[in-house]
């Protein structure tokens, strides 16, 4: 598979383009039913061009999966930038369970984006290769909420009975939960966000308490 730090735009935008059109077909169809044709179809390419920058679609899923990855770590970062410019974090102390679910409400998924990432954890099951991507992923998406907890409290506005990175993953864990019980209940997605951040709010209920951090 081309390294995409050496891939040119143009290149990186075919690849986006497939990216884009394989997490639809992957989240309707799933890994194994989805054809190369359909992704193709879908991103009005040809099968040369597939091949030309994936050897497989099982490759696409496992480029497509670090991409969810790093965009779920992007967007708790900018959220808790917009929370930083509104002042919020300044006075999370009146705030926590609701500063502390904003943060942790990192994707914003739509019932596409919880059967996506329900499929590539699926097959993350079944495969050794996957399983160690997976796992990275995850231990990026954790250590970059970790960090956004432990700066936080540096700031003593919290006390955290958990370390960070272990507050972070059970946060992650109840909003991923969260999102696939509304999903399957056939929930829309403004009930979705409603459960999962209520969920969210649970724990963090049992893991923040105002006042110095330790």
């Amino acid at each position: 598979m081309t390294d995409v730090a050496t891939t040119s735009p143009r290149r990186e935008a075919t690849r986006q383009k497939l990216r884009d059109a394989a997490a639809q077909t992957f989240a309707e169809v799933g890994l194994d039913a989805a054809s190369v044709e359909a992704i193709c179809e879908r991103a009005g390419f040809t099968r040369g061009a597939f091949y030309s920058n994936y050897e497989t679609k099982e490759g696409l899923f496992l480029d497509l999966a670090g991409e969810v990855a790093r965009e779920r770590v992007g967007m708790v970062r900018e959220r808790v930038a917009e929370l930083q410019r509104e002042g919020a974090l300044a006075e999370v102390a009146g705030r926590a369970l609701e500063v502390v679910g904003q943060i942790v409400d990192t994707s914003h998924e739509d019932r596409a984006g919880v059967l996506l990432m329900s499929e590539i954890r699926i097959h993350a099951l079944r495969s050794p290769e996957l399983a160690a991507a997976y796992l990275a992923q995850e231990d990026e998406m954790v250590a970059g909420v970790a960090q956004i907890i432990a700066e936080i409290a540096d700031g003593d506005a919290l006390r955290f009975r958990l370390e960070p990175e272990h507050a972070a993953r059970m946060l992650i864990t109840t909003w991923e939960s969260a999102s696939v019980r509304a999903v399957m209940a056939g929930a829309d997605q403004d009930e979705l966000c409603r459960r999962s951040n209520e969920e969210v709010a649970r724990v963090a209920q049992l893991l923040l308490e105002a006042g110095p951090a330790v």
